[in-house]
């Protein structure tokens, strides 16, 4: 019998795809500063913080800006971001996530969100998944950016289950080492080449069982 008794995801690109939006309007910030973000720069953000994604970005413009400029960017960004996602709904879960989450409540797991997004849980609310976590980590409450695992072992504390019990899903390299830096097991959404640090690599949710933790 497996030894896990909690599950922790991370959101965009796991349960969801946040992705569009954020592209949307990182590309219009871009523009209206002069430069152009491409679908492939988008890609390079997964998994970091607004901050830090904002730090990027304006240094492939070639643009320099003050603290407080930066501030009035990342706030202008999360504007437009929250009015595409505030029209969000349960048709823009990704394959497999409710029906998995749905499994891990009904074998008794507990479940943990560990995500960077400041807005997870509008997101939750809007596509119906809030009620199927017992505890919500995310940008409001971690100081500290993926790879550090700050966000997983708050959650596994919240959920007072030992970090070495719980599983991991993720889609983004910093979040496959995070997951390892907080000593726990990983399941990698994605490519088997990008996220070779994971334990296990599937193309979704809907390609994982609840039973296949009994090999982690």
């Amino acid at each position: 019998m497996s030894h896990i008794r909690a599950c922790i995801f991370d959101l965009d690109g796991v349960l969801v795809d946040t992705a569009v939006y954020h592209y949307r309007a990182w590309k219009r910030l871009a523009n209206e500063l002069g430069f152009d973000f491409t679908e492939d720069d988008n890609e390079k953000l997964k998994g970091i913080s607004r901050v830090q994604s904002l730090e990027l970005i304006l240094g492939w413009g070639g643009v320099e800006k003050t603290p407080a400029e930066k501030l009035e960017l990342a706030t202008r960004k999360n504007t437009w971001y929250v009015e595409m996602i505030q029209a969000m709904t349960p048709e823009e879960i990704l394959p497999g996530a409710k029906e998995f989450l749905a499994e891990v409540k009904a074998a008794g797991l507990k479940s943990a969100l560990g995500s960077a997004s400041k807005n997870s849980g509008l997101i939750l609310e809007r596509t119906g998944l809030l009620s199927f976590f017992d505890v919500i980590i995310d940008g409001n409450v971690v100081s500290a950016s993926k790879p550090d695992p700050q966000v997983f072992l708050k959650g596994a504390e919240a959920l007072q289950i030992p970090p070495n019990q719980c599983v991991v899903f993720e889609d983004a390299v910093a979040g496959v080492e995070a997951a390892r830096a907080g000593g726990m097991k990983v399941v990698g959404i994605g490519s088997p080449e990008i996220l070779r640090d994971a334990d296990v690599v599937v193309n979704g949710l809907s390609g994982f069982r609840v039973n296949m933790l009994d090999a982690m």
